[in-house]
C-alpha cells in the first residue's frame, strides 16, 4: 500500500512587504516604489490585511451607505472618448435630453423615496444653454429642498464655462469660479469625482484626447474647495493604463488633498515623502498630511467655512463592452480587490474609499469592505453610464440589501448623507444626526 506524503506548503509571503508594513503601522506616507510592490507582489493577502488595518483605524466597526438617486440629464456629448459606451450624438438612436418637467418629477420621486442625495451628471451637450443647468438645480431645490445636489463633473463644469462664454484657456480657474458661484447659488451642494480617468498624458492621448487633462480637472476641484464645496474623485483603471500611471494619479490626488487639508488647519510633516517629477503637483507647497493613524481627526462639514476637501476616492473598473476599446479584457476580480486595497494605502489623507457596487457588483463591494473600502454607495435607482450586470438603466438595490451586505461583512451599517453625516430615519422622513 502506497502512503502519500503531505504536500509541502510554501508560504506566500513577500519580505518586501515588511518595510511597507512598518510605514503603515507608523502612519507614514508610502512611496511610488512601495506602490509598485503592493501592485506586483504575489502576497496579495498581506496587501489586503494592511488596507484593512488602515480602514479599521479610520472607521472602526462601521461601513456607510446612503439613500440616493442618480440623474443622467442627457447622453448627448460633443466628445468621443474610446472607453465610453454612454455618449450619443444628437439624432443618433438612443440619444436623450431630459426636460425640466421630467427632472422635477424625479425630484418628487426622490422625496417620496426618502432620498438624501441626487447624483447628477451627463454628457457635454453642445445644444443646451447655461441657464438649463441653473434652472435644473433651482427646480430640484423647490420640489426637493432637503435633498443634497451633488452635480456635474469637472469635465462638465469646464464645458459650462465654455457655453457661458467665460472660459479662458490660460485661466481655467476664473471661468470655472464664475460657473460654480452661480450653480452654488442655484442649489449645488458638492461635486462628484468623475472625469478624472487616469492622470497621465500618454493615457489621455490614447483613450480620451478630446477631454480635459489633469491640470484643468485639478483646477476645477481647487476652485470648488476654495468656495467651500466638498468634492469626490475617481480613477478609471484597467484599460490602456499601466501600474506606474495609476500610482502617479494617486500621488497627484493626495498632494491636492494635502493642499485642501492644509487650508483647513492641518499641520502635517514637512519631511514627508513627495514624489519628484510630477508637474501637476509642483505648485503645491503644503506639507504631507496623513489621516491614517489611530486617533487622527477626519475633516468634517463644520470646517466648510475654511474650505472644502476631497471626501472619497472611488476606483472604477473599466467595462470594455460597447466601447471603442472592447478588444481589451478589462480588470478581473483580484485586480479590483487589489486596487481598492492599494488605493486605501496610498491615499492616506482621504477620509473614505468607496466600493461603488454598480460597477463592482454588490457581492464584490461587500468583499471590498474587508480590503480597504468603508462605503458601498446607495440605492441608485437609475444609472446609465455603465452596466456591470445585465441590460438596461434600472439598476436599483434596496436599503435592506445594503445593510445586509454590510452586516454580513462584519460591520455596523451606517446611513450617511452626502457629507458623511449620520442620518436618522422614520420611513421616508429623515434627519441629520451628526
Amino acid at each position: 500500500m502506497t502512503t502519500l506524503s503531505a504536500p509541502t506548503l510554501i508560504p506566500n509571503t513577500d519580505t518586501a512587504i515588511e518595510s511597507i508594513r512598518d510605514k503603515v503601522l507608523k502612519g507614514q506616507r508610502l512611496t511610488l516604489d512601495d506602490g509598485q510592490v503592493l501592485y506586483r507582489t504575489t502576497d496579495i493577502w498581506s496587501v489586503l490585511e494592511l488596507a484593512k488595518i488602515v480602514r479599521d483605524r479610520m472607521h472602526p466597526g462601521v461601513a456607510y451607505y446612503n439613500i440616493n438617486r442618480h440623474l443622467n440629464y442627457s447622453n448627448v456629448c460633443a466628445l468621443s472618448c474610446k472607453f465610453c459606451e454612454f455618449a450619443r450624438k444628437q439624432g443618433e438612436e438612443g440619444e436623450y435630453t431630459r426636460d425640466l418637467e421630467y427632472i422635477k418629477e424625479q425630484g418628487r420621486k426622490a422625496v417620496e423615496s426618502g432620498a438624501t442625495e441626487f447624483h447628477i451628471v451627463g454628457g457635454l451637450n453642445p445644444y443646451l444653454p447655461f441657464e438649463y443647468y441653473t434652472e435644473m438645480l433651482s427646480e430640484l431645490r423647490k420640489v426637493a429642498p432637503k435633498v443634497h445636489l451633488k452635480a456635474f463633473t469637472a469635465v462638465e463644469l469646464v464645458h459650462l464655462a465654455r457655453i457661458a462664454k467665460v472660459y479662458k484657456r490660460d485661466d481655467t480657474k476664473a471661468g470655472v469660479r464664475w460657473v460654480l458661484e452661480r450653480l452654488k447659488e442655484a442649489g449645488l451642494g458638492s461635486l462628484p469625482g468623475g472625469g478624472a480617468e487616469v492622470f497621465d498624458e500618454r493615457v489621455h492621448k490614447e483613450a480620451f484626447k478630446t477631454k480635459i487633462g489633469a491640470h484643468e480637472w485639478l483646477d476645477v476641484h481647487l476652485v470648488a474647495h476654495e468656495l467651500g464645496l466638498n468634492t469626490n474623485c475617481t480613477m478609471l483603471y484597467g484599460h490602456v493604463d499601466q501600474i506606474d500611471e495609476r500610482l502617479r494619479h494617486m500621488e497627484i490626488l493626495r498632494r491636492s488633498q494635502d493642499q485642501a487639508l492644509h487650508r483647513l488647519g492641518y499641520e502635517g510633516d514637512t519631511e514627508g515623502y513627495i514624489a519628484e517629477g510630477i508637474q501637476e503637483s509642483e505648485q503645491i507647497t503644503a506639507p504631507v498630511i496623513t489621516l491614517n493613524m489611530d486617533g487622527s481627526k477626519l475633516p468634517t462639514p463644520a470646517m466648510s467655512d475654511r474650505g472644502g476637501y476631497y471626501q472619497t476616492i472611488t476606483p472604477l473598473p473599466f467595462f470594455p463592452d460597447g466601447s471603442a476599446l472592447e478588444h481589451l479584457p478589462g480588470p478581473a476580480g483580484i485586480e479590483n480587490l487589489r486596487t481598492i486595497a492599494v488605493t486605501r494605502l496610498m491615499l492616506d489623507n482621504f477620509p473614505h474609499v468607496k466600493a461603488f457596487w454598480i460597477m463592482q457588483t454588490l457581492p464584490m463591494a461587500q468583499l471590498m469592505l474587508e480590503a480597504g473600502a468603508d462605503d458601498i454607495d446607495g440605492t441608485v435607482v437609475w444609472y446609465d453610464i455603465t452596466k456591470a450586470v445585465g441590460e438596461g438603466t434600472h439598476q436599483e438595490t434596496t436599503e435592506l440589501d445594503l445593510k445586509r451586505a454590510i452586516g454580513e461583512a462584519g460591520y455596523e451599517a451606517i446611513e450617511r448623507d452626502t457629507l458623511y453625516r449620520r442620518v436618522g430615519r422614520d420611513g421616508s422622513s429623515w434627519r441629520v444626526k451628526s
